[in-house]
């Protein structure tokens, strides 16, 4: 569903923003990161390692928003976010709810 039409304040609200930082060659390619992203930003990448595993990677750089999730639950803190600020949504979209059954 879309909106056809936005808040009249939308300029007011800030959303923060990061910028995710992955150490390749500490990656043993667990997923934790890629499965717990609440924005689905990473993904699992075709290029392996000097271990062997296929570290994660970035989809969009404009989609984190500094939750520090991946970097919290990542085992061998291959990850770390730098804080990028905040910036006004270029849209304001509704949340998708899942199954209603839930």
């Amino acid at each position: 569903m879309s909106y056809w039409r936005q808040p009249l304040d939308r300029k007011r609200i800030q959303v923060a923003h990061g910028i995710v930082h992955i150490i390749d060659d500490r990656c043993k390619g667990c997923g934790f990161c890629i499965e717990f992203c609440p924005q689905n930003y990473l993904i699992i990448s075709e290029r392996s390692n000097s271990k062997g595993y296929h570290p994660p990677e970035i989809i969009d750089d404009q989609q984190c928003v500094n939750c520090g999730l991946c970097a919290l639950l990542c085992p061998d803190f291959a990850i770390y976010i730098e804080d990028g600020g905040t910036r006004s949504p270029d849209k304001v979209s509704p949340i998708q709810k899942g199954d209603a059954n839930q």
